[in-house]
């Protein structure tokens, strides 16, 4: 079986427990995890080790918060209060913690119409060129002599248009932007990174990025707490409920349809 679990922020206890409500075997089966693995919650290196630690039957993409923790590592952001990963960069296997994290894409691929992001993807590319545009950046990760260069040019919300001629920095930003923040899209398909609520109070003329698609390519992705799961698209899953926020950590059983939930105290045992 195929486990979709969404944002955990370093809510460790809370994925435990929510295997445990399961009943999963961790051996026989596969658990794909939607970024942002850590950041504002309190157990980011117990979050890293266990699921370094499911080898081959754990997926992972980098949200918006694991580039972040990189950058911290990199020395090229500055380490806030609430990022609360002094333990992940004090710890004895805080490099290959953070060499593994490097090595994780923005996409992954269940087949071949089936694919896991962070933030989403925007409505300009295809399926093709969404994987293309993933595979490049996830090249350069690998690389440790190029990554200094990519994360100092990895902030900023220029440009927000995808054109093919786009290159160097301004490319790979938009290409990482569009994988780890987007969550809205004006009328001519430009991403807005303001507006971070849900949809009910959405200024006019933004579009969630979903409902611009026109492809047949069902999205897995979580990025998006203030929409709790709830999307009006079957091709669409989201699943970031908002643990981190004291609500639910997700768990979507893919060949069943059983979401599986445990409430999360993260945020109120850390505030």
């Amino acid at each position: 079986m195929h486990y979709m679990i969404g944002d955990l922020h370093g809510c460790y206890d809370e994925l435990r427990q929510l295997l445990e409500i399961a009943d999963i075997n961790l051996d026989d089966n596969q658990f794909w995890f939607t970024g942002d693995l850590i950041g504002r919650g309190n157990q980011p290196l117990e979050t890293l080790r266990f699921i370094r630690s499911l080898g081959k039957n754990a997926q992972v993409v980098l949200g918006n918060h694991d580039l972040h923790f990189l950058a911290v590592a990199d020395g090229v952001a500055k380490l806030k209060a609430k990022d609360k990963v002094d333990a992940l960069l004090s710890a004895p296997d805080s490099e290959e913690l953070i060499d593994w994290l490097w090595r994780q894409p923005l996409l992954a691929q269940l087949d071949r119409q089936t694919v896991m992001v962070h933030a989403g993807i925007t409505p300009q590319w295809s399926l093709e060129k969404a994987l293309a545009c993933a595979d490049e950046i996830h090249n350069l990760f690998v690389q440790p002599q190029l990554r200094h260069e990519l994360l100092t040019h990895m902030y900023g919300d220029e440009p927000n248009l995808w054109d093919d001629n786009l290159e160097g920095s301004e490319r790979y930003r938009f290409i990482i932007n569009s994988f780890t923040r987007m969550r809205f899209c004006y009328s001519d398909l430009s991403l807005d990174f303001a507006y971070k609520e849900g949809l009910e109070n959405a200024p006019k003329g933004l579009t969630p990025w979903y409902k611009l698609r026109n492809d047949q390519t069902t999205i897995i992705f979580g990025h998006w707490a203030a929409l709790m799961g709830k999307v009006d698209n079957p091709q669409v899953k989201a699943m970031d409920t908002g643990c981190i926020w004291g609500n639910q950590l997700s768990m979507l059983e893919w060949e069943t349809g059983q979401l599986y939930q445990t409430q999360c105290e993260a945020y109120r045992r850390s505030n």
